[in-house]
């Protein structure tokens, strides 16, 4: 079988603007709760696709860490690439894909970094291991070999001990979403999106053709 000929017809479910909620915050929250409900491996994965300054795109899958009014928070190396390319242009776009339940849903906005308060404690509270990783990793950044990322970490951890401080350089982003559209996937593609956008502080609603 060839690539152009891997197929299958989305059964499982309809998407209908009555049955949606005005606020599309509270729409992605009922349908992250029905991923975590159907035990979707990592429901809170997600694409952040960000561009740089020659205008080229990048993404990469990252952790979604919460959800609220606000917007959509994650928290990474903010001398990443990712996180270089949000200072040039701090706007980003997020995909969730959730394919057991054929579904799909795109968000976009502005980003922002979080409050130094929410990175203190989102840091404080990971595994030592990941903060101490995050302290000796210089991401995005070339390294010799795998041995000398190791002897990186072995330094920091006699450096820092067991309760090391969060570096400067790691803490958290959020996207402020002015757009978010919600796929269904339907037979024959004939899939039901519908968009959100914001205007003036409100919220419109409309179907998207497939």
């Amino acid at each position: 079988m060839s690539i152009a000929d891997l197929r299958k017809e989305y059964m499982r479910a309809s998407l209908d603007e009555k049955d949606t909620d005005e606020n599309p915050i509270v729409q992605f929250e009922r349908w992250f709760h029905e991923a975590l409900q159907a035990d979707i491996l990592e429901a809170n994965a997600m694409s952040v696709a960000t561009v740089g300054e020659n205008g080229r795109p990048s993404s990469r899958i990252l952790l979604l860490k919460d959800i609220g009014a606000g917007g959509f928070s994650w928290f990474t190396n903010y001398e990443s690439r990712k996180g270089r390319e949000l200072a040039a242009n701090p706007y980003a776009a997020l995909l969730f894909h959730w394919i057991e339940l054929e579904r799909q849903v795109r968000i976009e906005g502005r980003v922002e970094r979080v409050s130094e308060a929410e990175s203190d404690a989102y840091f404080h509270s990971r595994p030592l291991g990941s903060r101490i990783g995050a302290i000796a990793s210089a991401q995005s950044r070339p390294v010799d070999n795998r041995q000398a990322l190791e002897q990186q970490v072995m330094h920091t951890e006699q450096k820092c001990g067991n309760n090391p401080p969060r570096p400067a350089h790691w803490g958290g982003f959020r996207l402020i979403p002015d757009t978010i559209e919600f796929w269904q996937g339907r037979s024959s593609r004939l899939h039901d999106r519908i968009l959100y956008t914001l205007h003036e502080g409100r919220w419109k609603r409309q179907r998207l053709q497939p």
